[in-house]
């Protein structure tokens, strides 16, 4: 099998690495904006770089994988489309719902396979929790704690291309409400920050935020993330029920310290980022995508998926922008 990667950035030269060791994967295609980061790539992979996306669709590829900046997804995704080509795309489709939704369309017109990487499905204690509550061990779930929490603040100009806090952060939480639970969210009630410092103002941004989400069989979920957390990486879920309650995320890396005297102690290592939080998780979404583009399982996580937890996304961000209660039926398209 032969895959072109568009995008040699840090998560881009994570896949890379990750696919030129995959025994199915016989060779790869790089290309990146910056020529020279494509090469440096490549050349220390043992694969190819290409001087651009043209070739990537003209060298005969079986697959493509875009890392590239979000404000080219979209268009590479259609593009994939119109060549009858599967594609594997970190989040998110486009910078905004309207281009999200022509590139679903896209796709659908060709019928071919988009999977998206929401890495925390592939994640042991994400999984565990959904087979967990699938199984109706909690009894009637009734609460969802999630929180992601980033060390520190990317740069300046990242943030006005991020697509803000709900879009770029907290969308991964809300795919796992969804994936956990198997439910829609059917009304959201949101609040951020902007006190972390000018450029998050500058940026029309928050660098914390919460939100409410009722499901539509009324477990209440509160969401949360922050852009500066001095303890480390820090990305939970608690999931309450009759029966009992269960948390992702809590071992002996987690940065937290507890107050109690006979607490546990704070974590000698807490987790430093996402990819190394995520790591394995990261290799696993890709593996399966091999297995998806091989015709030996089925897409893990399509487009509607990435969909129905864009549109949690744009609710949030409209109540916190008109500061009272969204439904969901406000928001355009349809849940994944």
């Amino acid at each position: 099998m032969r895959i072109g990667l568009i995008g040699a950035g840090r998560i881009g030269t994570f896949h890379a690495t990750t696919l030129s060791r995959h025994r199915d994967v016989g060779s790869l295609i790089v290309t990146d904006v910056d020529p020279a980061r494509a090469h440096a790539l490549a050349d220390r992979l043992g694969e190819t770089a290409a001087p651009g996306v043209d070739e990537i669709f003209t060298w005969g590829v079986d697959a493509v994988v875009i890392t590239a900046a979000t404000a080219a997804h979209a268009e590479l995704i259609s593009r994939a489309a119109r060549s009858g080509l599967p594609v594997f795309c970190e989040k998110p489709i486009a910078a905004d719902l309207p281009g999200t939704l022509a590139a679903l369309a896209e796709v659908d017109a060709a019928g071919t396979v988009l999977q998206m990487g929401f890495q925390r499905r592939f994640d042991v204690g994400y999984s565990t929790a959904r087979e967990t509550v699938r199984a109706g061990k909690l009894g009637r779930l009734h609460t969802i704690r999630a929180l992601t929490a980033d060390p520190a603040p990317p740069p300046p100009g990242y943030l006005p291309l991020s697509g803000g806090l709900y879009r770029d952060c907290l969308v991964h939480d809300f795919d796992m409400v969804r994936w956990v639970t198997g439910r829609e969210v059917a009304e959201v009630y949101a609040s951020g920050s902007d006190a972390g410092g000018p450029m998050y103002r500058e940026a029309h941004d928050v660098d914390t935020a919460a939100a409410v989400l009722t499901l539509d069989d009324g477990t209440l979920a509160m969401a949360g993330a922050t852009r500066v957390n001095g303890a480390g990486y820090d990305v939970r879920m608690e999931l309450a029920g009759e029966r009992d309650t269960i948390a992702v995320g809590l071992d002996d890396r987690t940065p937290i310290t507890s107050t109690e005297p006979a607490g546990p102690p704070p974590a000698d290592k807490p987790w430093t980022g996402f990819l190394e939080r995520f790591g394995p998780a990261y290799q696993a979404e890709l593996a399966a995508f091999v297995e998806v583009v091989r015709g030996e399982r089925a897409n893990p996580c399509d487009g509607g998926e990435a969909l129905g937890a864009l549109r949690v996304a744009e609710a949030c961000e409209l109540s916190r922008r008109e500061r009272r209660p969204v439904q969901l039926g406000e928001i355009p398209g349809i849940p994944g």
